[in-house]
């Protein structure tokens, strides 16, 4: 994929979209305003791409760099470490940390619209009740590695909440200047409604990732079973009894074997569904040490360099119906992705166009990661959903849309494969969404329909 057509997003400056979506600004010219106001919602409509760029957003930049290498680290530090350090700044995980196999590492923590970072209400939840242990929990870390740990993520949570709140003012703002275009509030209503976003930090992993942690669960298994061997021994010696056999060693499981176009994907073809997905630009990752240093001294990956594409792009890449071929987006790196969900789509009736996209791998540059910062933007619960005045025909067409007619086979063998390829996972909209749906409903049908039972996306 990396020879695709590179998209450059269309740019909205923040002070612009700021100004001009505040509903008590008369300063700024009508005529710009209504220019703007027209490139966004042809931008952002069903001849458009579905997202566009913000620039010029302050203090971004130092925030973004701060934040965006701790998700490697997080992703590569023991398991027992990470759990404390989580649990030290309120996140959670909805990726299971413990499978070497992983190709994403996510941390996420759910952001308050209301409340402000620093004040005693404003402590985010995690997103899920998983258990995380207490430091006391395990009195055997290595103090030194223990405060180098602490040291290294002591900004952690407030990092994450003050670009998280950044990026919720920048989807609240675009939600304003798309409901004046539209007509109502119902886009900004929906999201204050909802109370709060869900922020998560993701780190893409290079091959020598997976290699750090599978080495890393190697030397966990050994040292368990030297541990389980010597504590049955003592047993069976007391009670004359043979121990049982010990449990087979942990396999990949089929989603690692995957061919055709899941093979070079880190994340698979998907539309969000929620109302705008915001996004930092990817920093990207080369590892400045020898495999053989990085498994002997994991913390060193602090030392790894900041990568830069040649080409600029971000490795994350769209599938434009228009004109039926993928399309690889290129931003700055002081910039934010903001692009459209299917609920937006579904709230403005057609008049926003849901973005189908997934992310890519390097082929080149198998030990280059990535990382990046999102915040999904969302309607309550409880939002329910009235498609009478939703076009029709995009109900159907919206993840069918791909599919090319006998007459399109000319496009190239190429294009008309990857349309089968992407429909086999993507499962069409008129199959997930119903009249009075609620979005909890809507939520709970999509991800049923991406993941099967073996966490694989499928249509079935």
């Amino acid at each position: 994929m990396e020879e695709a057509e590179m998209l450059e997003l269309y740019e909205v400056d923040y002070w612009d979209l700021v100004r001009f979506s505040s509903t008590n600004d008369s300063t700024s010219p009508p005529e710009k305003l209504e220019s703007m106001t027209r490139t966004i919602m042809e931008t952002l409509g069903p001849k458009g791409p579905g997202l566009l760029a913000v620039t010029g957003v302050p203090n971004a930049s130092k925030l973004r760099k701060e934040l965006l290498p701790l998700a490697r680290k997080l992703a590569l530090l023991n398991h027992e470490d990470r759990k404390r350090i989580l649990k030290e700044h309120n996140l959670g995980s909805d990726v299971p940390l413990k499978n070497p196999d992983r190709g994403v590492s996510s941390f996420a923590m759910k952001l308050n619209y209301v409340k402000a970072p620093g004040t005693a209400e404003s402590k985010p939840s995690p997103t899920e009740d998983n258990q995380l242990s207490s430091e006391e929990d395990h009195p055997g870390v290595d103090r030194i590695t223990r405060d180098h740990h602490d040291e290294e993520f002591k900004n952690l949570g407030n990092t994450f909440k003050e670009l998280g709140f950044c990026m919720m003012e920048l989807g609240l703002s675009l939600a304003r200047m798309c409901d004046r275009a539209i007509g109502g509030q119902e886009l900004e209503r929906s999201l204050l409604e909802s109370c709060t976003a869900k922020g998560r930090l993701i780190h893409y992993h290079s091959a020598l990732d997976g290699l750090l942690l599978k080495e890393a669960e190697r030397r966990n298994r050994t040292t368990k079973r030297q541990a389980n061997s010597t504590r049955d021994h003592t047993w069976s010696m007391r009670n004359g009894k043979t121990p049982s056999a010990a449990s087979k060693l942990y396999e990949s499981s089929a989603r690692d074997r995957l061919c055709g176009i899941h093979f070079n994907l880190w994340q698979q073809w998907h539309y969000d569904y929620g109302i705008f997905t915001v996004l930092t630009a990817p920093l990207f990752v080369l590892p400045s040490h020898s495999p053989a240093t990085q498994t002997k001294y994991p913390f060193l990956v602090s030392s790894d360099v900041e990568w830069s594409p040649p080409s600029g792009h971000t490795y994350l890449q769209i599938y434009d119906p228009n004109i039926k071929d993928v399309l690889m987006v290129k931003v700055s790196p002081e910039s934010f992705v903001i692009q459209v969900g299917e609920s937006a789509d579904i709230i403005s009736k057609g008049k926003l166009r849901s973005t189908l996209h997934s992310v890519c791998r390097p082929a080149a540059l198998e030990n280059l990661s990535r990382e990046t910062f999102v915040v999904f933007l969302q309607p309550a619960w409880s939002k329910t959903f009235c498609v009478s005045d939703y076009p029709q025909k995009d109900i159907f067409l919206n993840g069918q849309v791909l599919m090319p007619s006998d007459e399109e086979a000319h496009l190239g063998q190429d294009k008309y494969k990857l349309s089968q390829e992407i429909q086999k996972v993507v499962p069409p909209l008129s199959s997930r969404l119903k009249d009075g749906m609620t979005f909890a409903e809507f939520s709970r049908e999509t991800t049923k329909q991406y993941y099967g039972g073996a966490g694989l996306q499928s249509n079935k």
